[in-house]
């Protein structure tokens, strides 16, 4: 018989609201553990540190409104976060501050979390944010705040509000491309700089509520409140296709996560649970059963050795669990 799923390494609590975002940053990996940041209903951002288990820092810049997005800028100490203010914040870290440094005004009311692509030019990077209108995309090139183009799909497309942002660059291309999961279950892929679409396929009935890419392998898998995952995958001219269905016990995924070392994905369900699939062929690997309450997102870690990487999880019954799951290759 298969071996029963582990219990958590540890589990992280005080953060006192529902935990709705997590993001690990593992520049300094030579110094410990990485940094693990949440983000909270109540409008809060905790640094927790993982050698501790306590929290280093909270930040409170979204007036008490919802948080559900946090991330790292690579090794500059930036961190961003996204809330229900209809506020991104920019924190610098390494001053230590308790206010945020700057912030951009959004316009979208929905959950759409935003999507960054380091451009590696003078502290140069690209934001995604949904934007004014119910269907568009703003790409604006920070921290000038300088707009790059509004991407809106075309007439007729009724494809609903954006749900879901992945920019990246591809290795092959000189141009950063956008993949959105739409209202209306669609992805679409858009070229950057040349504001147009290249791809749109139909993946889900519902909403995409999640979705994961893996640039090295051009595929990526996508989450609704259905009771499927789709993978999907670019040909070599940028067509979208639907590789496979992993159909699912329970209805609801609300965030993927695919480990850096592209072995192993995890999915954050509605029905409390974590699941984990090999990424090559999506065979299920676990069900980790540890939450009384909706999971509402899934990070991994990417510091030293696979044997060390974490997954932490977070909940709506205001816990963060924290996982070393390793999968020998």
């Amino acid at each position: 018989m298969a071996c029963p799923p582990p219990p958590p390494q540890f589990v992280l609590r005080g953060a006192q609201s529902a935990v709705n975002t997590l993001h690990f940053s593992c520049s300094n990996k030579a110094d410990g553990p990485p940094l693990l940041f949440s983000g909270s209903l109540s409008g809060l951002v905790h640094v927790w540190n993982l050698q501790t288990r306590r929290v280093d820092a909270t930040l409170d810049g979204h007036a008490g409104q919802s948080v559900y997005w946090v991330k790292t800028l690579g090794d500059q100490h930036l961190l961003l976060s996204q809330g229900r203010d209809l506020k991104l914040c920019l924190w610098d870290l390494a001053e230590g501050r308790n206010a945020p440094v700057d912030s951009l005004s959004l316009d979208s009311v929905g959950f759409c979390k935003g999507s960054v692509l380091s451009e590696g030019t003078q502290g140069s990077w690209l934001l995604a944010v949904p934007g004014k209108g119910m269907d568009e995309v703003r790409v604006l090139d920070m921290p000038s705040k300088t707009s790059v183009c509004t991407l809106k799909p075309a007439a007729g497309a009724k494809a609903g509000m954006p749900m879901c942002l992945e920019l990246w660059q591809p290795a092959c291309g000189p141009c950063p491309l956008l993949l959105v999961g739409y209202e209306d279950g669609s992805l679409m892929l858009w070229n950057v700089a040349e504001r147009r679409a290249l791809s749109r396929l139909s993946c889900h009935q519902e909403p995409v509520m999640s979705l994961g890419f893996d640039p090295r392998k051009a595929k990526g898998l996508s989450g609704s409140s259905e009771k499927a995952l789709r993978v999907w995958s670019l040909d070599e001219q940028q067509n979208l296709k639907v590789c496979r269905t992993q159909e699912l016990t329970n209805p609801g995924i609300a965030d993927i996560a695919i480990r850096p070392d592209g072995k192993i994905v995890a999915t954050a369900g509605w029905d409390h649970r974590i699941r984990l699939f090999g990424w090559k062929q999506l065979k299920p690997l676990a069900v980790l059963d540890y939450h009384s309450a909706a999971v509402h997102c899934v990070a991994f870690s990417d510091a030293g050795r696979p044997s060390e990487q974490l997954l932490a999880s977070g909940s709506k019954d205001q816990r963060i669990s924290v996982w070393s799951v390793y999968n020998q290759p």
